[in-house]
């Protein structure tokens, strides 16, 4: 990885760059399985599972015995684990509930504001190397708890016709009404869209491919999406108080999520980053995807800036999807940080805690997305809905008020929607 020295301001929009190849050729094939998915429906669906999963598919829709079968092979080691983290991450998410807001605004003028649950969501759960059941957990649990009337789920199906047990029985643990054995680009049409099988949603959720993102982006024209979202990226800050072991684990347990990772470290002197570096390379070594995390590691880098200041603002600058803090009085900094998807603190907080166990949800921004948008959260499955009403003392009390804005718009119409109740016998 790059060491770099005190880089001046003037460079760090560079340096925050992330590593997303051009996208024209992905974005023409998107656009064609879109299309051929909501002409052709269910046929275009097994004809893409061919193509590119190897999967000869019958019926799309797993049936209560397949579920249950695929659910009875997860050893009860895992099944404890599951239970586990479903505890915290309901927990937390079950606590942010939101109040309904109701008050009188002035005399006779009363105003609510309401949470109601989106009726039908989709949630697209990667499989291959990597099935991501924990995702199932993070999404499938908040949509329960926020009262979705309906939760669909899609996920390949390999050549072996297999789907990871685990995403299966994270399922059953979420309550989650069908599972589609439907990956890619075309899932997330066939969500958007419907097919003959599949009803269409009315938001979709979950991580992916840049296949699966850039449908997620064309398809947002007619479903809501939770947000954009790209390749996995930690940024981690840290002093002398760090571990270097720890800090390297964690930049590593980003790396291996795939050659378009990143992982960047801001410390504070030479002597960190060159332990960090060292200790990047050994445990490189007892890894499994070694290819991957060497991709990630070409674009990673190491930045030295000298005060907590500076770091604190290359880290907004940054605006990591996972930002570990360990550093001196890390709650100081925390403090401070205003663009980060989530934020672990402390030598003992590692980015896996939050992709797992701790109840925080790991469905989270990148690319700086994490300046605008929040991560998932109770809130992404609902809506809010505004309610008023007046009495005619009320409305008589605000008749001025907005017959003259409505009169200085321009727009008679809304003044004459008041003046004719006030002058009604």
């Amino acid at each position: 990885m790059q060491i770099l020295h005190c880089p001046p301001r003037d460079q760090w929009d560079a340096l925050t760059i992330r590593n997303i190849p051009d996208d024209n050729e992905i974005e023409a094939g998107v656009e064609a399985i879109v299309a051929h998915v909501r002409e052709a429906g269910d046929q275009a669906l097994r004809d893409y599972a061919l193509q590119f999963d190897g999967a000869h598919l019958e019926a799309l829709e797993l049936s209560t015995d397949e579920r249950k079968a695929l659910a009875a092979k997860v050893s009860p080691e895992v099944k404890q684990a599951i239970a586990q983290a479903a505890k915290n991450i309901a927990a937390f998410h079950a606590a942010q509930r939101p109040a309904t807001v109701d008050i009188e605004t002035c005399p006779g003028v009363r105003c609510l504001q309401r949470a109601v649950p989106i009726q039908r969501v989709g949630l697209y759960i990667p499989g291959g190397r990597a099935p991501l059941f924990s995702t199932v957990l993070m999404l499938g649990l908040p949509a329960k708890i926020a009262g979705c009337r309906e939760v669909v789920l899609c996920t390949p199906e390999g050549r072996d016709g297999h789907i990871a047990p685990e995403i299966v029985y994270a399922a059953d643990v979420c309550g989650i009404d069908h599972i589609y054995r439907v990956g890619g680009a075309q899932a997330v049409a066939a969500m958007a869209y419907g097919t003959e099988s599949i009803a269409p949603v009315d938001k979709i959720f979950g991580p992916g491919n840049r296949y699966v993102t850039k449908a997620k982006q064309l398809v947002s024209r007619v479903t809501a999406i939770d947000m954009p979202a790209g390749p996995s990226e930690v940024l981690v800050m840290a002093d002398e108080s760090a571990r270097p072991a720890f800090v390297a684990a964690d930049m590593l347990s980003q790396a291996e999520h795939g050659p378009d990772s990143q992982a960047m470290l801001v410390c504070q002197s030479e002597a960190i980053a060159q332990a960090v570096k060292t200790e990047v390379e050994r445990q490189a070594t007892l890894l499994h995807r070694a290819s991957s995390v060497e991709q990630s590691l070409a674009h990673s880098r190491i930045i030295i800036l000298p005060t907590r200041a500076e770091m604190t603002d290359f880290a907004n600058a940054y605006a990591a999807e996972h930002l570990i803090i360990s550093m001196k009085e890390p709650w100081e900094i925390a403090q401070n940080i205003t663009a980060a998807g989530s934020v672990f603190i402390g030598n003992y907080s590692p980015e896996s805690a939050g992709d797992y166990a701790s109840g925080t949800n790991h469905t989270l921004p990148t690319s700086a997305w994490a300046k605008a948008y929040s991560g998932v959260n109770l809130d992404s499955f609902c809506r809010k809905i505004t309610y008023q009403e007046l009495t005619r003392e009320g409305l008589t009390a605000l008749s001025d008020t907005i017959t003259t804005m409505a009169n200085a718009e321009g727009l008679d119409a809304h003044a004459a929607a008041v003046t004719v109740r006030l002058n009604e016998a």
